[in-house]
């Protein structure tokens, strides 16, 4: 499958430079990811499609540095032919995005790619990176690379103004959007404001931690906050407040970064229990059972979004130790 993949020409069709010269090289080559995978790890694999097992191409996420000198996570693939135009490529990118944030050195994930090639550069962006610049990896003559990053993960415990603005604008437009953040659509910016100097408060406490991604610009494009139980039997767990993405790139992705990037942080504190409560009626549980929670209570009809409109408060939750959520039958 190696050798196959680095030496079909329609699968460098759009910059043919980077095709192993021979049998031989892509050999070498393969000799050189399995020591990449003893010294950091991980690296590139083989691809398989999880219904048949059959390998359909390579890819993955290799330590790296850019064109100054500066290390980053690189995600590249491959896919045979018979993987295109079946969003394999997406849900494998996908989900080597969420894994490297969640997982892997807390680097700059990046991918480049050729303009031209309208397939990959729409898999990078719904893999939930953004164009940033271009990277001269091609020849003399041949155009720059697109370079394409993922958001950046910043853990706060107080907001400087131009965050809180920033957070703000998220706030609001999630709300507007008609996210469960809160508030009803059309709240004003002054009460969301209010809400979030109490997060603030909690913050200054030591008790809440606000996790953010920061797209280019330093823009927040997704945020939430761990709060701490006071109930000292519950150190270990943390509670999830106030999820959200900007609504403008729903579908890239960024959802799951979010849940990755707060999973990461809450390990960092020693979590070993994370917890949130959602609404029903937002397809928001499937997401949620996707990054691993499971429900684990259910308040029906508690939530009165408008007059005729209750919905369910859902709780779940899910460990971050590797330890499968089950309840141990104990009363």
């Amino acid at each position: 499958m190696w050798v196959r993949v680095h030496r079909d020409p329609s699968l460098h069709a759009f910059a043919p430079w980077t095709m192993a010269v021979s049998d031989e090289a892509a050999e070498a080559g393969f000799g050189d990811c399995l020591d990449r995978w003893r010294r950091t790890g991980f690296d590139h694999a083989v691809v398989e499609e999880s219904s048949t097992r059959s390998g359909i191409g390579v890819g993955g996420l290799r330590r790296g540095t850019d064109d100054s000198g500066h290390e980053v996570l690189a995600l590249t693939y491959r896919l045979t032919p018979s993987a295109h135009d079946r969003g394999l490529a997406t849900e494998a990118t996908r989900a080597w995005a969420a894994h490297a944030v969640e997982w892997l050195p807390d680097l700059p994930l990046v991918m480049s790619g050729r303009e031209r090639d309208e397939r990959a550069m729409r898999t990078a962006l719904a893999a939930g990176l953004e164009r940033v610049g271009t990277v001269d990896d091609a020849p003399p003559g041949e155009a720059a690379s697109t370079l394409l990053q993922a958001p950046s993960v910043q853990a706060h415990d107080r907001f400087d103004e131009q965050t809180r603005e920033s957070l703000l604008d998220l706030w609001c437009a999630v709300n507007d959007a008609g996210g469960a953040v809160g508030f009803l659509p059309g709240a004003s910016r002054t009460q969301v404001a209010r809400t979030l100097s109490v997060h603030e408060e909690g913050m200054a406490d030591g008790g809440t931690t606000a996790v953010l991604l920061r797209g280019s610009g330093g823009r927040v494009v997704g945020a939430g906050f761990w709060v701490t139980d006071r109930n000292p039997m519950l150190g270990h767990t943390r509670t999830a407040y106030r999820v959200m993405t900007l609504p403008e790139h729903r579908g890239r992705n960024l959802g799951r970064l979010l849940m990755a990037a707060m999973h990461r942080v809450a390990r960092e504190q020693g979590v070993e229990v994370a917890v949130l409560d959602v609404r029903s009626g937002l397809g928001t549980t499937r997401f949620y059972e996707g990054c691993g929670y499971v429900e684990v209570g259910r308040l029906p009809g508690v939530i009165r979004v408008a007059a005729g409109d209750d919905r369910d408060s859902v709780v779940m939750a899910r460990r971050l130790d590797d330890r499968p959520m089950v309840a141990d039958g104990r009363a």
